[in-house]
């Protein structure tokens, strides 16, 4: 079924572009990666969560209300939780801001697979988000991070975000 759906892409993609027609929405167009560390595979296991559909699960798992909370920090630190790490409350008074990962673990310039990376959001400077890297991907000429986290489109899934926006790459240290 997958080598059908390939091939199906790969002749969609063929006959766009020699028409001059631009690619649909590519971030239909990848697939999702393995969970490669014990962290991701707690999170992975949340994916298309959603905040309406999953409410009480998710209330129960970040101990926020994701309808009434930004919930992307009490996601990751829920996960991390979970997975026997300690998150961001052990270096922050602030633990359920995204920004507050900036604090966690070492930083790195390139990322690996599981690495959490902060990216700004709004116009204050203490908001955020934040989320675990799954690879990277060029569209048109500009690097994405594949990141998956919670509170991206109200429930937990993988989506891109440029590169170029990321504000910390962090990883657990290892000391």
């Amino acid at each position: 079924m997958r080598i059908l759906a390939l091939i199906s892409l790969v002749a969609l993609v063929g006959c766009s572009q020699s028409q001059g027609f631009e690619m649909p929405n590519f971030k239909y167009f990848f697939e999702k990666p393995e969970p490669p560390a014990k962290q991701t595979m707690v999170a992975w296991q949340y994916l298309d969560y959603g905040e309406t559909s999953h409410r009480q699960e998710l209330k129960a798992f970040t101990g926020v209300d994701p309808v009434r909370t930004e919930w992307c920090a009490a996601f990751i630190n829920a996960v991390l939780r979970e997975s026997g790490i300690e998150g961001s409350e052990s270096v922050s008074d602030y633990p359920l801001t995204a920004r507050s990962f900036l604090h966690w673990g070492e930083e790195v310039e390139e990322p690996n697979i599981g690495d959490i990376i902060v990216f700004p959001r709004g116009n204050v400077a203490w908001q955020g988000h934040v989320g675990f890297y799954f690879g990277s991907v060029n569209v048109n000429g500009v690097e994405y991070y594949k990141i998956l986290g919670g509170n991206q489109d109200n429930k937990v899934s993988v989506d891109l975000f440029p590169a170029s926006r990321a504000i910390g790459i962090r990883r657990q240290s290892t000391v």
